[in-house]
């Protein structure tokens, strides 16, 4: 029950873009197509429990025993970098076009403040192993979620009459202000 709770809370209630207004920048930058989106959605849930598993290790085994905690911040940095680059070398063999359209923001998972966020709320919350990975999907499943919702509303805005000065960043904007308040409906679900 503890995990299911850590899932839907992490996925829906406490959403990270859409709630902790972590993670905007790709948010914002590969919303503007669904296959874009679901594929970006999916690397960064593959890299935050990546992250989730190995900062967690080194937060138990290495910088809490040594009673190191003040590191948790460049450890932390340098774990979420070394993953990203192993996901992009990954997917730059794996998937060529998947690569290509992902483009810049592929690197720019190294520089997600969701995925750093989602290391140092779980070493604060202290999770445990299990508790950890599950907050890991879960996260990245919410980031997905939200990132879909995104972009299908931004292709059907495609077709939309839209007044000239709301084109563009604008209605992407005022997008992400309702969809932020609408996911705000979840907040008595569950805490934390």
């Amino acid at each position: 029950m503890d995990l299911l709770l850590i899932f839907i809370s992490a996925a829906i209630v406490n959403n990270f873009v859409l709630s902790y207004f972590l993670g905007i920048c790709p948010f914002l930058g590969v919303s503007n197509r669904l296959e874009k989106a679901f594929s970006m959605g999916v690397a960064s849930t593959f890299v935050m429990v990546l992250a989730a598993m190995a900062t967690w290790i080194i937060n138990n085994w290495i910088l809490i025993p040594f009673n190191l905690p003040f590191l948790q911040y460049v450890a932390f940095i340098i774990v979420i970098a070394s993953l990203v680059q192993f996901v992009e070398m990954f997917i730059r063999k794996s998937s060529p076009t998947l690569y290509r359209s992902l483009g810049i923001f592929l690197p720019l998972i190294t520089t997600n403040c969701a995925i750093l966020g989602l290391a140092l709320l779980s070493a604060l919350r202290e999770y445990n192993f299990l508790q950890s990975l599950t907050f890991g999907f879960a996260a990245g499943v919410g980031f997905t979620i939200a990132l879909c919702i995104m972009a299908g509303i931004r292709e059907e805005l495609d077709l939309a009459p839209i007044p000239e000065p709301f084109k563009g960043a604008p209605i992407t904007l005022i997008i992400a202000g309702l969809l932020a308040l609408a996911f705000m409906g979840f907040a008595g679900l569950i805490s934390g």
